[in-house]
Formats: structure tokens, C-alpha cells, sequence
């Protein structure tokens, strides 16, 4: 009975040497906003999505001129019809052309819709994959450099209270996201 008693106190006895063996966490801390700014992916990225959601708004605009002068032969088509002098074949005539122009102003509201739901959709995918990129990208270079250093955590600066300053490896990683561009462009 002493035996089994004598083996857990020395086990207990050495569990603080084994707990201090343990190195300590090397951690550092990044700036992913700072990264995403400085991929060299990012701003032709955004400036080609900027041009796409400039012609898409130059599209819509072209769509809405489109609507508003139906709207406004609808309008003249209700002055015709408030006309007393005419006949009621022309007063039919007048009502058939005013529900044809009522039909293709809606058709003109509905692709309208369209376009700009699947527009918004494709730049919205587009911009998100070029987080995503960037995101892997960033992450990659910051593994990197933080093992080169020693590192065992890295943590965003924007999720942070407080990080001293010199553990701030952001600079080296927009250096090493410099290389991506370079042997993109080397490809």
C-alpha cells in the first residue's frame, strides 16, 4: 500500500519540473488590414471591380432613362384618352398602344432587376475571392516568417486589445507578400 502512495508523490514532486521544461509560446501579432493593403493583387483587383461597377451603374442608368420616357408615352397616352373629341375606335386604338407600352415598361423593370441582382452577385463573389486570396496569401507569409523566427502563435492586431509593438511582424510580411507579386509576375 506504501508503494503505490510513495510513487504518486514523487510523480506529483516532478510535475512542476515537467510543466517548467515546457517552452514558453512565441507569439506575434500581424496586421492583416495592412497585408490586404499592400498584396500586390489587391488594387488591380479593386480598380477592374471599381470599372465593372461602373459600367454596370452606367448600364442601369441607360435601363432607367428607358423607363422613365415609357412612363412618360403612358402619360401622354392618358391625355389622349382624356381627350373628348375622340372616337371610340381611337380611344381603343390609344388604350391597346397604352397597355403594349405598360407591358414592355414592366418587361424593362424586371430585366433591370435582373441585371442588377446578378451584377451585384458576381462582384460580390469577385470581391470575396479576392479576400479569400489575399486572407491565404497573408496567412501563408505570416506562418512563414513567424517560424523563421521562432514563432509558435500568430495573431491578427485587429482582434487584439493590446500588443507590444515588438512582436509586430507586419512589416515582414508585406515584404514577404512583395515576393508573391514578384513571381506572379515572373509567371
Amino acid at each position: 500500500m506504501k508503494s503505490p502512495y510513495r510513487l504518486l508523490c514523487a510523480l506529483l514532486a516532478c510535475l512542476p519540473l515537467y510543466v517548467a521544461a515546457q517552452p514558453a509560446p512565441k507569439i506575434f501579432v500581424v496586421d492583416m488590414s495592412k497585408v490586404f493593403e499592400a498584396h500586390p493583387q489587391t488594387q488591380p483587383a479593386q480598380a477592374a471591380l471599381k470599372a465593372d461597377e461602373q459600367k454596370a451603374t452606367t448600364r442601369l442608368q441607360g435601363i432607367e432613362r428607358e423607363i422613365r420616357a415609357m412612363a412618360d408615352k403612358l402619360k401622354d397616352h392618358q391625355t389622349k384618352l382624356d381627350d373628348p373629341t375622340l372616337s371610340s375606335s381611337q380611344r381603343d386604338a390609344v388604350r391597346a398602344e397604352g397597355q403594349k407600352t405598360a407591358q414592355e415598361m414592366q418587361a424593362k423593370q424586371a430585366e433591370g432587376q435582373q441585371f442588377m441582382t446578378k451584377t451585384q452577385g458576381e462582384l460580390q463573389q469577385r470581391a470575396q475571392k479576392l479576400r479569400a486570396q489575399v486572407f491565404a496569401d497573408g496567412s501563408k507569409a505570416a506562418a512563414d516568417v513567424a517560424r523563421r523566427k521562432g514563432g509558435t502563435l500568430v495573431y491578427d492586431r485587429g482582434t487584439l486589445v493590446y500588443a507590444d509593438p515588438a512582436f509586430d511582424i507586419t512589416n515582414e510580411v508585406v515584404a514577404e507578400i512583395a515576393k508573391f507579386g514578384k513571381s506572379a509576375a515572373a509567371k
